[in-house]
C-alpha cells in the first residue's frame, strides 16, 4: 500500500478492479506519484493503460502502439512534452493528446494547443475533472465509441452499458455516474453473493477511506432512486447484494 498526495490530501492506494477495456490510453509523466495515481484512476474507470517515465519512451510507445488518447506531461527529462507533441503531430497527426502540466501561464497553454494538443489541464488537478476531460476526448473518437458500445454486462433483467454509462433494469435506459457504474458492475460480478462495504470501497474508489465512511451507502441510495429500491438488497452486517 502506498501513500500518495493529490491536491494536498494524502491517500492510501490499495487496488483497483478493472473491467472490460474499451479504450487504450498512454500516460507519459516523469513524476512517479502522478503517473501512478492517474494510471490507477483510469484503470478503475475501465481503461487499458500503458505508461512511460520520460518523453523519449512515451514517443516510442505512442508511435508503435494504438492509443485513443495520450496524456502528456511537458517538463520531462530526455525529451520534453513539446518535442513529443511536435513529432506526434508530424508522424501521427490523428493522435489525440491531453496535456497535463504544472505550467499554468496562458502562453504555454496557447503554444501547446497550437502545437496540436486537444486539451490542457494544469497541475494540481482534480481526478474527477481529468476523467471528465478524458471522456470528452473519447466521445469524439469514433473508434473508441465503437469499442465502448460493445461493453455490455447482463445479469438477469439488468443490463449495464459501460461504454455509454447507462443501465436498464427493465424500465428503459437510465444514465449513471462513473461511481454508480463501477459499484453496480462490482455487484453484478458477484451476483448472488453479498459484497462487504470494505470490498466495494476498494474496488470502486480504489483507495482506503475511514471505516465509518458512508460513501457506499450514499452511492447505493442513488442507484436505487434511479433503478428501483428492490434492485440492491441490504445484507445486515455483510454489505450489499444484487437482487436475484
Amino acid at each position: 500500500m502506498q501513500s500518495i498526495e493529490v491536491l494536498g490530501q494524502t491517500m492510501s492506494v490499495s487496488h483497483v478492479v478493472t473491467g472490460p477495456v474499451h479504450s487504450r490510453i498512454l500516460v507519459v509523466d516523469d513524476e512517479p506519484q502522478i503517473r501512478d495515481i492517474v494510471t490507477r484512476a483510469l484503470e478503475a474507470a475501465g481503461y487499458g493503460i500503458d505508461s512511460a517515465p520520460d518523453g523519449a519512451t512515451g514517443l516510442s510507445l505512442a508511435l508503435s502502439g494504438e492509443y485513443q488518447l495520450v496524456i502528456l506531461d511537458v517538463v520531462m527529462p530526455v525529451k520534453d512534452g513539446r518535442q513529443v507533441l511536435r513529432q506526434l503531430r508530424r508522424l501521427r497527426p490523428d493522435q489525440r493528446v491531453l496535456v497535463l502540466s504544472c505550467l499554468s501561464d496562458v502562453t504555454a497553454k496557447v503554444d501547446l494547443l497550437d502545437a496540436g494538443a486537444k486539451d490542457y489541464l494544469t497541475k494540481p488537478f482534480s481526478l474527477d475533472e481529468l476523467l471528465a476531460r478524458v471522456r470528452v476526448q473519447l466521445r469524439t473518437d469514433p473508434h473508441a465509441a465503437d469499442q465502448a458500445a460493445g461493453d455490455i454486462v447482463r445479469v438477469g433483467r439488468l443490463v449495464l452499458d459501460l461504454g455509454r454509462m447507462q443501465a436498464d433494469a427493465g424500465l428503459g435506459l437510465v444514465p449513471l455516474t462513473r461511481l454508480e457504474i463501477l459499484l453496480l458492475r462490482t455487484l453484478m460480478e458477484h451476483a448472488g453473493e453479498s459484497v462487504p462495504k470494505g470490498a466495494l470501497l476498494a474496488s470502486v474508489w480504489g483507495i482506503d477511506f475511514d471505516p465509518g465512511s458512508n460513501v457506499v451507502d450514499v452511492c447505493v441510495r442513488r442507484i436505487r432512486s434511479k433503478l428501483g429500491f428492490e434492485l440492491i438488497e441490504t445484507v445486515r452486517g455483510a454489505g450489499y447484494r444484487l437482487a436475484s
